[in-house]
């Protein structure tokens, strides 16, 4: 598996699936989530409400993902994952490694060859893109590693919004 880091613009990622970085109710927000929603049209709120009301009544577990149709954004598939909150006291990296092991599930049961995450939790939820790097860069690796030969992911891009964002990860990737 190919894994890089990228300065960009999540919404304009031409991957099978694009992570996002969501809240609970899967109903948008601000940040990742917020932008997503508002490139990807009134299908994503439309699919998420459909896993609302179907799969997930009470919102999307921290550490799990749910994926949905992707709207108008130039990806097949939006995967949902809520990463886990610092301020609320939400502080165990195995839930952060969750979200991105959960996410590469997904996308390889739906057969993406391409998924692009943000750095899930850096930001509002409070967590240091030093330790995010590090977290999403050693659970990609293991889920790499430990993935059936049938898995379908090919390749992995963290598409980051600062050179600063894109530093951390880089750091990551080489050590």
């Amino acid at each position: 598996m190919r894994i890089t880091a990228v300065l960009g613009d999540l919404t304009t990622t031409g991957t099978d699936v694009v992570v996002n970085a969501a809240n609970p109710s899967l109903l948008g927000g601000g940040g990742v989530d917020g932008a997503l929603h508002a490139a990807a049209g009134p299908a994503l709120l439309a699919a998420c409400r459909q896993v609302r009301r179907t799969s997930w009544p009470d919102g999307l577990p921290v550490g799990e993902a749910v994926p949905t149709e992707a709207g108008d954004l130039p990806a097949r598939w939006v995967v949902h994952t809520v990463g886990p909150d610092r301020h609320a006291g939400q502080t165990d990296p195995e839930l952060l490694a969750s979200c991105f092991r959960r996410s590469l599930d997904v996308a390889a049961g739906l057969g993406a060859r391409s998924v692009a995450f943000p750095a899930v939790s850096a930001g509002v939820y409070g967590w240091a893109m030093r330790d995010v790097a590090g977290i999403a860069v050693a659970a990609v690796r293991a889920w790499a590693a430990s993935a059936p030969a049938a898995a379908t992911v090919e390749e992995v891009r963290f598409v980051l919004v600062s050179d600063a964002a894109l530093a951390e990860f880089e750091r990551a990737l080489a050590a």
